[in-house]
């Protein structure tokens, strides 16, 4: 199993009930909104988790003025 930092557990826990319905597009700054933190914390993290989560798929998904990420359920 593998082990998460406990923000990462909480944007993990975020992400996967957000896309409980379907998969959905994100941007750190808004991910950041709903958990107290930064976008940067928020940001720093999501291309770790891409690599290492197997509850939900995130995808970097485009880059305009912040990256895009689409997750979708695991």
């Amino acid at each position: 199993m593998t082990d998460y930092t406990d923000e990462e557990r909480r944007i993990l826990a975020y992400l996967r009930e957000s896309v409980s319905g379907g998969e959905r597009y994100f941007r750190a700054k808004n991910i950041a909104e709903q958990l107290g933190l930064s976008s940067k914390q928020v940001g720093v993290r999501l291309p770790r988790l891409a690599e290492k989560a197997e509850e939900v798929d995130i995808e970097k998904w485009g880059r305009a003025r912040s990256t895009t990420w689409k997750v979708t359920p695991g």
